[in-house]
């Protein structure tokens, strides 16, 4: 769940919110006189928006996830069991 706080008490906590941040997970708006401005949040929650970003603004990627998913719908699928025999694979 995403918190809301005043610039003022960020920067009271700033060490206790970047720790819950980090092992929880947590997230916080921080605004500045009311107005939401910044956003604080794990690294590894960021960069897992900024690969997500990256994915939707990729129109070929976007567009083979969408025949992957219709092939799917359709049917059109190797199992792992299938795949391993084509590849001669002995996993």
């Amino acid at each position: 769940m995403t918190k809301t706080l005043p610039i003022t008490k960020a920067r009271e906590n700033l060490t206790t919110l970047v720790n819950r941040a980090g092992r929880l997970l947590e997230e916080y708006v921080i605004t500045v006189n009311g107005s939401p401005t910044a956003v604080l949040m794990s690294a590894s929650e960021f960069e897992s928006w900024k690969e997500t970003v990256n994915i939707l603004s990729d129109r070929g990627l976007m567009k083979a996830i969408k025949r992957g998913e219709e092939d799917v719908k359709k049917g059109k699928i190797v199992t792992f069991d299938q795949l391993k025999k084509e590849l001669r694979l002995h996993v």
